[in-house]
This record gives structure tokens, sequence and C-alpha cells, in this order.
């Protein structure tokens, strides 16, 4: 019985404490609800005021709130004040804390300070969102949350928006056309980069819009979304006319806009309303490399088009979504002026720090040590940001190009009929039908007795 009793005693804790190891490992989001939220936050609780102020968070209060506490109070040691608590949620994947800032404190001081609240509190990574002004909102997650992609069941919807991808802090990555119009998308061999624009095509299919494919690889990564593309080039030769075509739709647009005094084509009545228009452009540096003189003058001629697509297309409900493991001015001339129109940038694991600047130096400069940093055995891990100077570490669910396939040709009556890119519409393989029985032994050849 004493046996027993003491088996009971010691078994049930290390059996405890070894199913909390598994559940760590194997279902990190179960042992965050369990053990690490309510860990965090009390750790969070009683060390907040000693971490803001050894993270340099707080200001000297003010001369009333002084004076306050010295008379109030009767005390003569008058603290430093550090933002104020306003909220505090917890989540499957983190934790969430919006503070409002005393005054001579910015967003850009808690951005600084994020990695080291980020040890002080023990969590994951920390990220740094401006709510309004004077708020910010700490975006704590609890564990690796893109070690196992699994994109959340609530995203933002809209008519032009597609989730892509699970950004750091668990919320979705979604590709907003109406707010980024235009995107770049960088990396190398074997970094995911296939995977991304797998997922952004499953998504585009189930919208009802145009998708326009160009692919100068012979077509081997977007052929097999041939049911749901209005129209594919697979050659440069294709490609410059598919971009003369496009060019010459966004001008009929413009006639329909002035037409209706209309500044773009959402402020068109529905009835009138032409398709919006996704071009998706596979390995853009196929489109600049000429072999001779003679391709010369086509290759500046698809540049040209390209950027007056990129200048001028968004209002005509037309975008870019361009793709390319190099991106820069060695391309030749107009690439540089072309990368200005891409606002949206998306950059894997790259070779070199030259290209990760050439996706972000221009418009996150911080983000292009990040990327640097991603190992190679993490495919589809890459660093997202935009004009506005802000980015995030994302990762795209795993998706295979056959089951992208599938998606597409399952939504192929989506597919609009565009008259200017009919030449290019790629050709249906005929349907299989039942043929007639071969017989299993050939018949003997009667003769006439």
């Amino acid at each position: 019985m004493a046996d027993l009793s003491l088996l009971w005693e010691v078994g049930l804790p290390m059996a405890g404490a070894g199913g909390l190891g598994l559940a760590k490992v194997r279902a990190p989001r179960v042992f965050w609800s369990l053990v690490g939220l309510p860990v965090t936050q009390m750790r969070f609780t009683m060390t907040y005021r000693s971490t803001m102020d050894v993270c340099g968070l707080t200001v000297q209060p003010s001369r009333l709130r002084a004076f306050m506490v010295r008379t109030v109070a009767r005390r003569s040691d008058v603290q430093p004040v550090p933002p104020k608590i306003r909220r505090v949620r917890g989540s499957s994947t983190g934790m969430r804390v919006t503070l409002r800032l005393p005054a001579g404190l910015e967003p850009a001081d808690v951005v600084a300070a994020s990695e080291r609240l980020r040890h002080a509190w023990g969590v994951h990574s920390v990220n740094v969102v401006e709510i309004k002004p004077g708020f910010v909102e700490l975006r704590m997650t609890g564990y690796d949350v893109l070690r196992r992609v699994k994109l959340p069941r609530r995203v933002p919807t809209g008519p032009m928006t597609v989730p892509v991808a699970l950004r750091e802090d668990g919320t979705a990555f979604v590709r907003d056309y109406l707010k980024v119009p235009h995107a770049l998308t960088l990396g190398a061999n074997q970094s995911g980069k296939s995977m991304y624009q797998r997922n952004l095509i499953a998504g585009l299919a189930r919208l009802p819009v145009a998708l326009v494919g160009i692919d100068c690889k012979r077509g081997v990564e977007q052929r097999g979304y041939a049911p749901r593309l209005s129209a594919l080039a697979v050659t440069p030769e294709e490609a410059a006319g598919v971009l003369d075509a496009l060019v010459g739709e966004m001008e009929d647009r413009f006639d329909l806009l002035s037409e209706h005094g209309a500044s773009d084509i959402w402020a068109l009545p529905e009835d009138i309303r032409p398709v919006p228009i996704v071009v998706l452009v596979d390995e853009v540096a196929e489109l600049f490399l000429v072999a001779g003189k003679k391709d010369e003058e086509r290759r500046d001629r698809m540049v040209t088009q390209m950027i007056r697509l990129g200048q001028m297309a968004r209002a005509a409900g037309m975008y870019l979504e361009v793709c390319g493991q190099r991106f820069g001015a060695d391309l030749g001339k107009g690439a540089t002026t072309l990368r200005a129109q891409l606002t949206g940038r998306v950059v894997h694991r790259v070779n070199d720090k030259q290209t990760a600047d050439m996706g972000l130096g221009d418009i996150a400069p911080d983000a292009v040590v990040a990327v640097t940093t991603i190992p190679p055995d993490r495919p589809g891990v890459a660093v997202a940001g935009d004009s506005s100077g802000g980015w995030s570490r994302i990762r795209t669910p795993e998706l295979s190009a056959a089951k992208a396939a599938a998606i597409c040709a399952e939504h192929a009556h989506l597919t609009p009929d565009i008259p200017r890119l009919a030449p290019y519409r790629p050709a249906m393989p005929a349907p299989v039908t039942d043929a007639e029985p071969v017989p299993l032994v050939k018949p003997i050849p009667t003769t006439d007795q």
C-alpha cells in the first residue's frame, strides 16, 4: 500500500510535467493557453513599472503631478511615470497590451525597446503597433507561430483582399489591392517564393477578377493555372503582345471613366464596372535580358509598358504582382523606375545583402537585417513591408502546385472574357470522351466461299 501511495505521489507529478513538456512541442497553443499565458500575465503585472524604468520608457512627472504627490500623498520621492495600461487581452497565440503614452514618449521609443521587453517578459516576440496618436499596442507572441503556419479563422475581407500568409504576431497577412495596388516579391531558389505565389493565385482564383500570367520560363510555373487565366504569355514575344494589349485595355477604361466622370472603376455603377485585372509576372528579369541588339527594341517597349501600368493602371482596376530573384538597376534602364511603382514588398531568403537592399532598403532599411537572418531551413519565411516604413515577418502555409491548379480549375467559371486579351487566352485540353471499346481479341477476317 505504501508503494502504491509513493507511486501515486511521485508518478502523477512526473506524468503531468512530461505531458506539459510534450504539449509545449506538439501543441504549443494548448501549452500557452494553460501555462504560458497565466505565467506571462503574472510576470507582466509584477514587473511592469520596473521594466519600463530600466528600458527608458518612463518620463519625469509634470509639476502638477509632483506637487500632488508631495502634498496629498505626503511623499518626498516622486517616481517617473511609465505608459498607462489601458487594456490587457490574452489569446491562443500571445497577449496584447494597449498603452497610453505619457507626454515625452513616442511610438518609436517603444519600438526601439521591443527587444528588451521581449527578454524581460519571456515571450517569443514583441511587435509595437500605433493605434492612434498617443496610443500603442504591444502584440506579444508567446511562441514561434511561424513554425507551423495556420491562418486564423477571422481575416480581413474585401472586394480585392486575399489572405496569403501568417504574420509573426499571429495575425493574417493579406494582399489588399485597393490599399497596395502593385507589389514586388523577391527570393532565392528554394526560399518559398513559389509557395507565396501559389497561395496568392489560389486566393485570387476565388474572386471575380481576371488573371493574366507572364511566365517566360515556357510557363513551367503558371501553365497549371491556365483554366483560371484570361491570358498567358510564355515567351518574351508573347509577353510583349500581352503588355501592349493591357495598355490598350487601360486606355479604353480611362475613356469609360472620363465619360462617367469617375476617378477609378470602383466609383462606377456595378453594372458597367469593368472586371479588375491582376497581372502576375514570374521571373521579371527574363523581360529585361536580351540576347542581341535586335531584342533591345522589344525589351525597351516591354519595360515602358510595364512602367505605364505601374504609374496609371490602379485607377483602371489593373494591378501588378512582379516576382523575381533579383531586381535592380543592374537589370537595365527602367528597372529602378518600375521598382519605385511597386509599393508592396515581400522579400524571402536571398543570396546577398544587395538583393535585400533592392527590395526593402528604399522603404524600410531596418528590415534589411531581418532578411539576411532568415535561415535556409525555414522556406516560406519572408519580410513584408510597404512604403509606410512598417514591416513584419511572415510565412506562407504549404500549398502544392497540384492543389493550386485544382483550385484554379474549380473556379474556372469565374474567368472573364476580355476581347483585347482573347488572342492570348490559353488553350484548354480537349475533354476526355468515352471511346469505342477495343476488342481484346482481334477478329479473324472472313472470306467469301
